[in-house]
């Protein structure tokens, strides 16, 4: 491979950024894509700011060392926790010429255009709500926005360990949405804050009023990295095009293949990765 292009990653610290995967595959059918999950460490979502950060620098170096130049990462507590931070302290000494992306931004921007009464819920982790990510981004787009969050503690753990469609998960999502909803009549706006949560989207609409908008970031994200490659000329040419895609895990293989299958619908193959030396905290 040419050592100035390399392919697009995608960094989650489990198997939620697959929903974010499939929709940049549709998008950009012809451009290259590297997935590596965290699954030895996840869940980010219940750690410290300290902790989420040292992580995913870790995953950013590595993938950048194989030689990729663009980087999506496609979990919400990485781009709430350590997204700013790796910005703006480390790429300036690792490499200036490469970028790190999140999926906060993205989601906060297309709001805009969805909310009639500029009261907007987040539906999301229980690091990402903690970080306030959400209502600092969208008070950015707009002063009159406001923002109401409810954490959901029990929805990652739904989805990976293949309840989704169980009894078990209607429960939670109900009361979830219902608790939200109670902040405030007036939100028509929800932003699904955690790349697993599409895999919850029939029991989610169940429970959602027909006033509020649902959104979703793998469509979202998607159309905001086309737009971002057509507005960096100089970064889309760093970007293979070879119409692939490899994973890597820093769990048990078999497990990861298994589980990508339920959310990607196709057999794939991975590949173990290890991130650091040190023990999990």
């Amino acid at each position: 491979m040419n050592s100035k292009i390399g392919p697009i990653a995608v960094f989650d610290s489990g198997y939620g950024g697959l929903t974010v995967l499939e929709k940049l595959r549709e998008k950009l059918p012809e451009y290259d894509f590297i997935y590596l999950g965290d699954n030895a460490r996840t869940p980010y979502g219940t750690r410290s700011f300290d902790v989420v950060y040292e992580y995913t620098l870790e995953a950013v170096k590595k993938l950048f060392s194989m030689g990729v130049h663009l980087i999506v990462l496609a979990c919400n507590t990485a781009s709430a926790k350590a997204l700013r931070t790796i910005q703006q302290k480390d790429l300036p000494n690792i490499d200036n010429s490469k970028r790190v992306l999140g999926v906060i931004r993205p989601s906060a921007e297309a709001v805009s255009e969805y909310t009639q009464t500029n009261k907007v819920g987040v539906l999301g982790t229980v690091g990402t709500v903690q970080s306030f990510s959400y209502p600092m981004e969208l008070t950015k787009q707009s002063d009159s926005i406001q923002t109401y969050q409810e954490a959901c503690p029990m929805w990652v753990p739904l989805v990976e360990n293949g309840e989704a469609h169980s009894e078990g998960a209607d429960y939670f999502i109900q009361k979830n949405i219902s608790q939200l909803l109670s902040q405030e009549k007036g939100i028509d706006t929800i932003i699904l804050g955690c790349t697993h949560y599409p895999l919850l989207i029939d029991k989610i609409n169940k429970y959602m009023p027909k006033k509020c908008t649902v959104l979703s970031q793998g469509d979202i994200v998607s159309d905001s990295l086309v737009d971002y490659l057509k507005r960096h000329p100089e970064m889309d040419q760093k970007c293979s095009k070879n119409a692939s895609v490899s994973f890597y895990t820093t769990e048990n293989t078999e497990k990861f293949k298994q589980t990508a299958g339920y959310f990607l619908k196709e057999d794939i193959e991975v590949k173990h990765i290890q991130l650091s030396v040190s023990s999990d905290q």
